[in-house]
């Protein structure tokens, strides 16, 4: 099976992507990029959602959707399921190739980097039922942390994420339990926002409020 930067790079930048020429901008639907995943369907949904969050590249407007996305498939770990599901209308959604193409870019030396030491370990952690409920519990409340409106609360929860992903696509553990360890440390630096935020007087339902109303 190809490894992840091979398929992004064949697909997006290779000879195989669609050029962008004239003043239409070609778009990409989130079913068109999951075309690539084959078997490994909650790992790549898991890596390639989080991933504009976690770069260090501004993706302004991403996180809180796709952190819905996130947090819907670590309910789906919860429960169980073997193979995600979402729902038609947001297979639909489209991003700019030209959005993907520079994501993939910065992407590709970092997943080089962690797929020359990736490989089958620690298998339990990311196959059995005990082992996906725990990575479920902590996708989905790294989702929640992607999803609130404050700054500081968004990349690393989704480079957790991104990690755990990254583990499941090669039943990885090792990796997998790296990205548990990122999460805690982002479930801490969020934590410490939140309380910083109330102390301040603006409490998280404020924050939310005026979002909500914005």
């Amino acid at each position: 099976m190809a490894k992840l930067s091979t398929d992004l790079e064949r697909a997006f930048l290779g000879s195989l992507a669609t050029p962008i020429t004239g003043e239409t901008q070609p778009l990409v639907s989130l079913e068109e990029i999951l075309q690539l995943a084959g078997e490994r369907m909650f790992g790549f949904l898991l890596t390639v959602l989080s991933l504009p969050s976690a770069l260090p590249l501004p993706a302004p407007g991403y996180a809180t959707p796709f952190g819905m996305v996130l947090l819907l498939l670590g309910w789906q770990l919860l429960g169980g399921a073997s193979i995600p599901w979402l729902p038609p209308r947001l297979l639909k959604r489209t991003m700019p190739r030209s959005q993907i193409q520079k994501i993939v870019r910065t992407a590709l030396p970092w997943l080089r980097r962690i797929e020359l030491i990736s490989r089958p370990r620690l298998r339990a952690i990311c196959t059995t039922r005990g082992g996906r409920l725990g990575l479920g519990v902590v996708v989905s409340l790294m989702a929640i942390s992607m999803i609130l409106p404050i700054p500081g609360t968004n990349t690393i929860p989704a480079m957790g994420i991104f990690t755990i992903g990254f583990g499941l696509l090669d039943d990885d553990g090792l990796i997998s339990l790296a990205g548990v360890v990122i999460s805690l440390i982002g479930l801490a630096v969020t934590t410490s926002i939140l309380i910083a935020l109330a102390w301040g007087g603006n409490s998280l339902f404020d924050v939310l409020k005026a979002w909500l109303h914005s």
